[in-house]
């Protein structure tokens, strides 16, 4: 039985995750309200950054008082909300 193929996340060239890491830091020190494309996450995750771990590699990202932390390399896009 061949296992089910399970897709990769896509590899992104030094130049784009660098860019991702200036949009996050910006949005951190402003406090911006920023929505995160998660690969492999069904929905955006929105709220402010409460934390930025370097050494689990992870972004905490706080909305109404709920902190979920999203894996840096899985971080697709950073948008701001249009409302």
């Amino acid at each position: 039985m061949a296992k089910a193929k399970v897709p990769k996340r896509p590899t992104r060239d030094e130049f784009v995750l660098e860019e991702l890491g200036n949009q996050l830091t910006e949005a951190y020190q402003e406090e911006s309200v920023i929505v995160l494309t998660v690969w492999g996450w069904e929905e955006a995750v929105r709220g402010q950054i409460d934390q930025m771990d370097s050494r689990t590699g992870k972004v905490h990202m706080k909305e109404n008082g709920v902190i979920r932390k999203v894996p840096f390399m899985d971080i697709m896009e950073v948008n701001y909300p249009r409302d």
